[in-house]
């Protein structure tokens, strides 16, 4: 496989370089905890594990050729993004630092739900994001060898890309619940709360235009 140092940098960059995965990851953690972050991580691996079949199965080319299937992907992932937008501006409550360390200390049926929410919003947020589409027909056929095994390789770069993203995410979770002491403001957190809806719905806008 030719240049995977290469591809080793760009996928560093494709994780790093903050997007809609990463407003999901600091809104979760910051509202219900670093386990529903860690949940919210899990969802993104499932995503990225989910295309990679897809694309072992060869169906991520047919859908970047077929023009009405890309541009469902497109539109219904677009209209999530600005739903889990709008959901966040217009929240009632944010959830204290105190209720917070209560839920990590005595699981309750609520913690369990955000938790498996916020593992059902990166699933569908990475399933329903056409950018990991145009990723695996786009960049990692630039280093794929023909000459060898071509499912192979791909199992590989996608596990690269899969790795350094939960990476990644793991150490912003850890990094967002050791700010949270500082953070534990209410003004702030509604702040940031409609900021991260707005920031939502852009990337929502974004994705359909």
């Amino acid at each position: 496989m030719d240049g995977l140092l290469s591809y080793i940098l760009i996928a560093a960059m494709m994780v790093v370089i903050p997007g809609a995965d990463t407003m999901l990851l600091v809104k979760n953690t910051l509202s219900y905890g670093p386990k529903a972050g860690f949940y919210t991580v899990l969802g993104m691996a499932s995503g990225l594990s989910f295309w990679t079949l897809i694309a072992i199965l060869g169906l991520s080319v047919v859908i970047a050729n077929s023009v009405i299937l890309f541009s469902t992907i497109k539109y219904l992932g677009a209209a999530y993004l600005i739903y889990l937008g709008i959901k966040s501006f217009f929240a009632k409550s944010v959830l204290s630092l105190e209720v917070i360390q209560a839920q990590a200390n005595t699981p309750t049926n609520s913690s369990n739900k955000h938790n498996k929410e916020s593992f059902i919003q990166a699933l569908l947020s990475n399933v329903l994001n056409p950018k990991t589409v145009l990723v695996y027909i786009t960049v990692m056929p630039q280093f794929i060898d023909l000459n060898e095994n071509v499912n192979q390789q791909l199992i590989m770069l996608a596990s690269i890309l899969t790795v350094f993203a939960v990476l990644w995410f793991l150490t912003l979770v850890y990094v967002i619940d050791y700010a949270k002491k500082w953070l534990n403001n209410s003004k702030f957190q509604k702040v940031f709360q409609k900021s991260t809806g707005l920031i939502l719905v852009g990337f929502g806008v974004k994705t359909a235009i």
